[in-house]
């Protein structure tokens, strides 16, 4: 029964378990058992109760295999229940069973729960158990207590490198980019655990968060030391790291090292070219990835649409549309609003009000693109009709969406639009944003009240070039030379030579 547990295949399962019972020999706890372990693997949580259920003394193995199903399926609730259930028949857990229900508290953030097996682990005598105190690791650093997990960290008599590994992992997630390399060098420096490949990407994606090229260069050269230099991990997490740090030769060069890239290879050198607005080179490297069999996915097809947009390459774009349509991506909203981008870049708003209209639920950047699409294309009556529809339905807006409002209404003159957005932003709190302040100056110019917009600039002693520009353009778009030569000596030099 291991091999049809292993690759979660059921229908061989089920000829075992009809094989047993006929044979008589689901008695045997060990034969149950295994059917257990196999149905809870392959989600088959019906079948798995119902062996514990007519079991009259379900073992420990029985639960644990029930509970880290639950756990591996996402089923964190039934898991913690299960567990609780367990726990209230008198049976003791063990390093089996404590690894799977904390990871289910971690998952779900729930440190109460979390430090109750914490409590019930230290009392059983499994806290100096290395697989059980890393998952309690991970239960605090995922709940944002990093250092009662650095404290659990230390107290590890016997650290293995997942216990490194771990630790690393949490300070990455949270950001803790300092803490993160510098546990790395103590690691390489004095705890006689040599990194592996799982160290070294971490430790690439700090330094990433770091910002830190240097130290990204001299992890590379470490890892090229310690023989890691075909180590698809690490080199993925290389590509990702120059090319996010601004280093696309050095990344193109570490991808062409790979041997056989994978996936996450052709992602990553993708979505590095889009970052650093190579946009021929990213879709050359899709043709370059589909000529070698290597099929896109959802994240592949995301990046090279905004190659497309950028190039605006109307027909490269309407054929990635239809690979994700094949692929039945398209509806995940991710991609709806890359493909809204995309058609609204490609002049092309009738396909992107087709995708908008086909989402399922709208939301916030859905609408920003959607509008962002109209604006763009001068189509100013859509942009403000589609903010007017969707601000009545109850969709929040933001900084962005009333930056595209404006340039909507300053393209139509549409004055009394104007002060309704510019009471909008006061309403939200979010007058006092600079690059908003500017949109309403210049709204307010283009719109001919010129008051409305020296009041703003008065209001705000911080404003910046732009909006000094906006309002002297106005002032002589409109005849009135001498407020402009006014409001322009009255910025200083560093203003106008900023």
């Amino acid at each position: 029964m291991s091999g049809p547990a292993r690759v979660k295949s059921l229908v061989p399962g089920r000829q075992i378990h009809a094989c047993l019972t006929k044979l008589g020999l689901l008695q045997d706890n060990k034969q149950r058992n295994c059917l257990i372990n196999l149905y809870a693997k392959c989600g088959d949580f019906g079948n798995a109760h119902k062996l514990i259920e007519e079991n009259p003394e379900p073992d420990l193995i029985s639960w644990s295999s029930l509970i880290s199903g639950y756990t591996q399926n996402g089923l964190l609730e039934e898991a913690t229940l299960s567990f609780r259930k367990m726990h209230s028949l008198g049976l003791k857990c063990n390093e089996f069973t404590f690894p799977s229900v904390l990871k289910a508290c971690s998952i779900k953030r729930d440190l109460l729960l979390g430090k109750q097996i914490h409590g019930v682990v230290v009392v059983t005598g499994f806290g100096s158990d290395v697989f059980v105190a890393n998952t309690l690791v991970v239960v605090y650093a995922k709940s944002g207590e990093l250092s009662d997990s650095r404290k659990l960290f230390e107290e590890i008599p016997e650290r293995n490198v997942v216990s490194w590994n771990v630790l690393f992992s949490c300070y990455t997630q949270n950001d803790f980019f300092k803490e993160a390399v510098s546990l790395f060098q103590e690691m390489v420096q004095s705890s006689g655990i040599k990194p592996d490949e799982y160290s070294l990407s971490t430790i690439l994606n700090a330094c990433t968060g770091l910002a830190d090229i240097y130290l990204g260069k001299k992890t590379h050269c470490y890892l090229l030391k310690i023989g890691h230099d075909s180590d698809p991990f690490s080199l993925n997490a290389l590509v990702d790291m120059y090319a996010k740090l601004g280093d696309l030769e050095d990344a193109i060069a570490v991808f062409q090292g790979i041997s056989e890239p994978d996936i996450v290879s052709w992602n990553a050198i993708i979505a590095g070219c889009v970052l650093r607005e190579c946009h021929d080179q990213a879709l050359e490297m899709l043709g370059r990835m589909r000529r070698s069999g290597m099929s896109p996915n959802m994240f592949t097809l995301s990046s090279s649409l905004k190659a497309s947009a950028a190039l605006k390459l109307q027909t490269a774009g309407k054929t990635l549309h239809s690979l994700l349509i094949k692929k039945d991506i398209v509806i995940d909203p991710f991609v709806s609003v890359g493909l809204i981008d995309m058609y609204g870049k490609c002049d092309l708003m009738n396909d992107a009000r087709l995708i908008y209209d086909y989402m399922p639920e709208k939301d916030l950047i859905a609408l920003n693109a959607m509008i962002s699409g109209y604006s763009l294309n001068e189509e100013y009556t859509e942009c403000l009709t589609l903010f007017a529809n969707m601000h009545k339905s109850g969709i929040r807006f933001d900084q962005t969406t009333l930056l595209v409002a404006l340039n909507s209404t300053a393209g139509l003159q549409a004055y009394d639009v104007c002060k309704q957005i510019h009471t909008l932003s006061v309403k939200s709190g979010f007058h006092s944003d600079p690059y908003l302040v500017n949109s309403l100056i210049d709204s307010y110019g283009k719109c001919s009240l010129l008051a409305e917009a020296a009041k703003i600039l008065d209001e705000f002693p911080f404003v910046d070039l732009p909006s000094f520009t906006s309002l002297i353009t106005a002032y002589a778009q409109y005849g009135k030379g001498e407020e402009a030569l006014k409001l322009y000596l009255r910025g200083n030099k560093s203003t106008f030579m900023s």
